[in-house]
């Protein structure tokens, strides 16, 4: 991979890994100038960084063996620490996103298509791990019983692109001041409470979340937050099912130990 891209820059550039579950991304660095590059990155990438959400696209190159290499604008920059999530321009990039015809224009013509909470909710139930799960453990059994009550809340709202992924670690500011969203791997046409429900639950507090809420442009209400936690739940099991499947006893304790605080929430704020 290293000598792919010193064949398109030239050898007088340093490519050094820059970490990550693909080992797919790379550094390039000559004199004083940087570049982050990646192998078969989406096309969407050009429209994200067309919109400024993504560092500026430099170039894209497409190889013999039909690989696509982008080079992208290397940040003098930080990822955001948790407590900087209930920022102002957190919510207004949000918004930005969940709002842009564009990317979603984009996002359907590269064939993505949204999932319905009705779809995904019979794949969970179809899934064979289930019935072992609410047997052993009750935290299961209640979120499944939680997902069934609530699931009427989430049909029939306004779908948008989300990032599927909001971690502070994916949140960039550089030296201006400007955040910027990295890492679109799961990018998905969906109810856009999951992903800023995902930064109210994991990193406001809960006294917060109505001045957050107003930032992104919204008020709360009692079915705006059971939205919120239909799908907080709905993921969370998700990624118990992923995890035992994977066999990674850590996580799958980890994803009990969220799911619990999950349904004691519901049970605390709406029984």
């Amino acid at each position: 991979m290293v000598e792919w891209f010193q064949k398109i820059l030239s050898e007088e550039w340093n490519i050094l890994p820059a970490g990550g579950l693909t080992g797919d991304a790379y550094i390039a660095e000559k004199d004083d100038k940087r570049l982050f590059l990646k192998r078969n990155s989406s096309p969407f990438l050009a429209v994200l960084s067309a919109e400024g959400i993504v560092p500026k696209l430099i170039w894209t190159r497409r190889m013999e063996n039909g690989d696509v290499i982008t080079a992208q604008e290397w940040l003098d920059g930080r990822t955001l620490e948790r407590e900087e999530m209930k920022h102002e321009r957190v919510a207004e990039l949000l918004y930005k996103i969940h709002h842009s015809s564009e990317l979603l224009h984009m996002l359907m013509r590269l064939g993505k298509r949204p999932k319905t909470s009705d779809h995904r909710f019979t794949q969970l139930k179809k899934h064979s791990l289930i019935p072992l799960l609410s047997e052993e453990h009750i935290e299961v059994r209640q979120a499944i019983n939680i997902l069934t009550e609530f699931l009427p809340l989430t049909r029939n709202k306004k779908l948008s692109v989300c990032h599927g992924d909001i971690d502070h670690h994916n949140l960039i500011l550089d030296q201006s001041k400007r955040i910027y969203l990295v890492d679109w791997e799961n990018a998905k046409i969906a109810d856009p409470i999951v992903d800023y429900g995902h930064v109210l639950k994991w990193y406001i507090p809960k006294s917060d979340w109505d001045d957050w809420l107003n930032l992104y442009g919204i008020s709360a209400n009692k079915g705006t937050l059971k939205r919120m936690y239909w799908y907080l739940i709905i993921d969370c099991l998700d990624y118990l099912v992923w995890h035992l499947l994977r066999d990674e006893p850590d996580k799958v304790s980890n994803r009990l130990n969220k799911l619990r605080e999950l349904t004691n929430d519901v049970m605390t704020m709406f029984t």
